[in-house]
């Protein structure tokens, strides 16, 4: 996609002029100009977003504009790496061939001038550039038809919104219905509106289709119309007019108006002043894909958030459209038919695309396997009906949110992700625009939560705090990224594909590839990697590296930004030279993280999974001053800042932008390494705590942690290997008022305290979500204390000999949730806790059958969860 291109290299330009002037020195006047340059296509590419498709001329001169940035970008990071080999190699005596790449941007240069001035021409023909920029239309598209018979899966919801139209209140109210492109949104609203008990309360009914483009005054003519069935002649009536005319009809009934498919808040508020209240019940429908459209016209009722068919209910939709009225598929076909329906994963608009393919063909087993294989290849080739439906919602995002949600497609179908990884690849890849004082990550969050506002992403797990833990987007869409990736040279999807195909893929197009599967098949040959941005591999088993390809992998990615290959197991740490390396995520068996790592001085995320329990960190990671987020499995014990890793060789180096460090040995929680990372808002401590914990001889290494002002997320695992667990056991925990003064989430694991030390963390006045994991407290007794806990929302206790808990409700005054797993010696719930008015949801997995039937006995309002379901006794 042009216009995220020429912004990454914008990005990439500023910021070597602002951290690497050193290296560019010989360059600068040429990125200078550069820079100027791209400023104006930029622009030019934004205006023409919604007019390349119409247009010939446009589309082939954004298509330049995207080869001569990428040229572009792969001259000035070249010069880069170069120049840092150089200065590397320098130092050890060894000398570098530098080529002239001051010639080589002047060419690139000359072409972008050349393209300046095609721009320029659009820009000075005004009747064209009129057209090209112009992004109103005048006609409103046709309305989706809507079949009313064999309508599944939406009774229960009818019967919702109906209750709702029929509320006592009798002041206008507005209704939303939300949900993804082709879910049913329509076809659930048009059954409520032709309801006879809303037919009978409603005289005065009007359902209008707005869409994307829209006319106030076609709007307007239309619910006209439905109200009075009048026919005169508005033709010179102006907007207003025919508005006031409007309302005068409306004020003194009863009315229901539908506005069917309304995407922005703007919609919504040119529509909304013809409305009176006349306080005698009137409603208005209304359905979207955007959530943030839905509060805006009713910020106190929440919208009605439409779900998904379940997997019956796709095949009695699928089967009812596929078979004349009052026949029945054969018993033949019925799995193979299920199998179709559940592949289209609950969305109507899929299941009547593949509905129509079916009915066409014979109903034989043999034809009905092919469809059954490759369903989404099917739903494809019927673009008009099913694709260009949910493209709607991606052409009507913003540049910067569609690179975001086509990076959804590199990940497997299916693949449940986590939310932290997912933030840290945008901001490694320059998908994250900052605004003011927000970090990157902040505004990486808001830009998830807008696609999962518009319906377009799936929210698969929730944080105990309520965040987003873990996301996916539907398969349709998903398909739909791969296919607009792919068309854009976003990214390259390889999976189960033959050699010459893997050869074929072209790295100058595609500056990103990611591996499904097969990928030793891959590496094997040795593709030309040199123009690769980003390589991920997401493949379902891990693979072992062969050593012969761990020099020449990743060594050949020259450029890499995001290198992230969880699934390759390495038997060495590979010899790495990405200068331009933000994100990292490797696995193998290592026990030292190299001093090479130091070199990588634009990295922001490094991940190391490790069947070591420790890991020795040689890297000097104070130098690493865009270093963000440090994730090990290992405990990893960090080295003290060397006398390089000074200003002047005085001061300390502090990096201000880490935030995260997980997890490290409890003997490198000293004041002189915490003392560089002011910031750290999470921190992991793996290891013996005794040490870190436990005062001796007036020194208490817990002193340091709590001066990090800014940490919010505390994670403690007792790791007392090789001792055994029982002389790892924990006395004490340090006071209250020694844990840093913002935490906000706590987790023990194998700590064996005693529960009377659980009245120190009761203390903790900003604690919302304690997690105590395996064995983090001992002992048959637990009598909670009063007055503590005054803001903790969520409680997970885990494996534990705890057979009496003792408490009261007002001793958790904001619980709103409680996780109780394998605490199978516990003989009650705690009876207090069902008086928690703020609690909503009980977790009760592996326990004892006496503490499901105390729960049970309690459960007022909260909703209970138990796993195993538990069988009648």
């Amino acid at each position: 996609m042009a216009d995220a291109a020429v912004e990454f290299l914008l990005g990439n330009l500023k910021q070597l002029l602002v951290y690497n002037v050193h290296l560019i020195s010989s360059v600068k006047d040429q990125v200078d100009s550069l820079c100027n340059d791209l400023r104006l296509l930029a622009a030019f590419v934004k205006e023409t977003t919604e007019s390349r498709s119409k247009h010939a001329v446009v589309k082939e001169l954004v298509r330049r504009i995207r080869i001569e940035v990428y040229k572009a970008e792969d001259i000035v990071d070249m010069y880069v790496f170069y120049k840092s080999v150089q200065k590397t190699r320098t130092n050890f005596g060894f000398a570098v061939h530098l080529p002239d790449y001051s010639m080589k941007l002047r060419g690139v240069g000359k072409e972008i001038q050349d393209i300046r001035g095609r721009v320029k021409e659009i820009y000075d023909n005004k009747l064209f550039a009129s057209e090209v920029f112009n992004k109103t239309e005048t006609f409103i598209r046709s309305p989706p038809s809507v079949e009313e018979e064999n309508v599944v899966g939406f009774d229960k919801e009818a019967e919702n919104v109906v209750g709702w139209l029929k509320a006592e209140t009798k002041e206008l109210e507005v209704l939303s219905v939300v949900g993804m492109g082709g879910l049913g949104k329509t076809t659930l609203v048009k059954k409520v509106y032709n309801d006879s008990v809303v037919q009978y309360e409603f005289f005065i009914r009007s359902w209008v289709y707005v869409s994307q483009v829209y006319s106030t005054r076609e709007v307007f003519l239309k619910i006209l119309f439905d109200v009075t069935r009048e026919t005169k002649d508005m033709s010179q009536w102006s907007v207003e007019m025919i508005a006031d005319e409007l309302r005068d009809r409306l004020k003194d009934g009863k009315y229901l108006i539908v506005l069917d498919d309304i995407w922005t808040k703007k919609a919504w508020d040119d529509l909304k002043t013809v409305f009176p209240n006349t306080k005698n019940g009137c409603r208005i429908l209304i359905t979207s894909r955007n959530k943030d459209v839905a509060v805006h016209a009713n910020t106190t009722l929440p919208p009605y958030q439409l779900r998904f068919l379940t997997d019956d209910e796709s095949w009695e939709l699928l089967e009812k459209k596929v078979f004349p009225k009052g026949t029945r598929c054969s018993r033949e076909l019925e799995n193979l038919g299920k199998q179709i329906a559940r592949k289209c994963y609950g969305l109507p608009l899929a299941i009547v695309v593949i509905a129509g393919i079916l009915k066409k063909r014979d109903k034989t087993p043999s034809s009905w396997e092919k469809v059954e294989q490759k369903v989404n290849t099917y739903v494809a080739m019927e673009p008009e009906q099913c694709m260009e439906v949910l493209a709607l919602s991606y052409n009507h995002l913003p540049y910067d949110l569609k690179a975001c949600f086509l990076y959804f497609g590199v990940f497997p179908e299916d693949y449940e992700i986590p939310v932290w990884k997912l933030i840290h690849i945008w901001v490694a890849e320059g998908f994250i625009q900052r605004i003011g004082d927000a970090s990157a990550e902040e505004m990486a969050e808001e830009n998830l939560q807008d696609l999962v506002d518009r319906n377009l992403v799936l929210v698969e797990r929730r944080k105990a705090n309520g965040g987003i833990k873990t996301c996916r987007v539907h398969d349709m869409l998903h398909d739909m990224c791969v296919k607009q990736a792919e068309e854009e040279n976003f990214f390259k999807e390889i999976k189960g594909l033959e050699q010459s195909i893997y050869k074929s893929i072209d790295p100058n197009v595609f500056r990103r590839v990611s591996v499904h599967s097969r990928v030793l098949d891959y590496i094997s040959l040795k593709p030309d990697s040199s123009h690769i941005r980003s390589f991920l591999c997401y493949g379902q088993e891990e693979t072992v590296l062969r050593p012969e390809l761990i020099t020449y992998f990743p060594g050949t990615f020259k450029l890499l930004r995001v290198l992230d290959v969880l699934p390759i197991s390495f038997t060495r740490f590979p010899s790495i030279q990405l200068v331009h390396l933000r994100y990292i995520a490797l696995l193998g068996t290592f026990e030292v993280l190299p001093a090479a790592i130091t070199n990588l001085w634009n990295l922001q995320t490094l991940i190391l999974e490790t069947s070591s329990r420790r890991i020795e960190v040689k890297a000097d990671l104070w130098k690493l001053l865009q270093l963000r987020h440090v994730y090990t499995s290992a405990a990893s014990v960090l080295p003290a800042p060397s006398s390089s890793s000074r200003k002047g060789g005085q001061d300390p180096l502090v990096n201000e932008n880490l935030r995260t460090m997980s997890k490290v040995s409890p003997s490198s929680c000293t004041d002189v390494i915490l003392a560089r990372t002011p910031n750290l808002q999470k921190l992991g401590v793996r290891g013996n705590l005794a040490s870190l914990l436990e005062e001796k001889k007036g020194i208490c290494k817990f002193d340091n942690i709590a001066k990090l002002s800014h940490l919010e997320k505390l994670k403690l695992l007792n790791d007392t290997y090789p001792i055994s667990p029982m002389d790892g056991k924990l006395r004490v925990l340090p006071d209250w008022y020694k844990f840093p003064p913002k935490l906000k989430k706590l987790t023990l694991s194998d700590t064996m305290l005693d529960w009377e030390q659980m009245s120190v963390i009761g203390k903790l006045l900003s604690l919302e979500v304690l997690k105590l994991g395996d064995n983090a407290f001992v002992g048959e007794r637990w009598v909670t204390p009063d007055g503590g806990f005054v803001q903790l929302r969520v409680l997970q206790i885990g494996k534990t000999d705890l057979v009496r808990w003792e408490a009261t409700g007002h001793q958790f005054p904001q619980l709103q949730r409680v996780s109780l797993k394998h605490c199978e010696q516990l003989v009650a719930v705690p009876s207090g806790l069902g008086d928690i008015t703020t609690l909503e949801v009980m977790e009760l997995s592996w326990t004892s059958q006496l503490a499901i039937a105390s729960a049970r006995l309690i459960q007022k309002k909260f909703k209970l969860l138990v796993f195993p379901p538990d069988q009648e006794t």
